[in-house]
């Protein structure tokens, strides 16, 4: 891994942890030239599940992109990122049921099933 301060590419891990229900590892790690310590977190990549668009294109399904438009819902709320990633993490797991293909409008009723649940001003916002 390399050191966010000095780019060096010797470092060591000092802490291992299961974090997000055992759905990642979060590591504290120490740079052995500059002595920065930084943390990184270690996921499981779905690769298998495939999202199917409206105009019928499918694309490989991005986490990231389900975090960042619910952040974007959830802006200036006072909503902790925890919560949302455990949200995106429940979403997962119910489409992830369903099969391998899932369409972005299923998406988005799972979403706001969440949302509703959460914030409902982050659930006009999204809808």
């Amino acid at each position: 891994m390399r050191c966010p301060k000095c780019g060096s590419r010797d470092d060591k891990v000092i802490d291992s942890r299961q974090s997000r229900e055992g759905l990642s590892i979060r590591r504290r790690r120490e740079c052995l030239k500059c002595a920065y310590r930084y943390t990184t977190y270690e996921e499981i990549e779905r690769t298998d599940l495939r999202v199917i668009k409206r105009d019928r294109s499918h694309e490989p399904f991005d986490r990231r992109k389900l975090v960042n438009s619910l952040a974007k819902a959830c802006e200036k709320r006072s909503i902790g990122l925890v919560l949302l990633e455990q949200a995106v993490d429940d979403v997962i797991h119910e489409i992830e049921t369903g099969g391998r293909e899932v369409t972005s409008a299923q998406i988005g009723t799972h979403v706001m099933a969440k949302l509703r649940d959460i914030d409902e001003v982050a659930y006009l916002r999204f809808a």
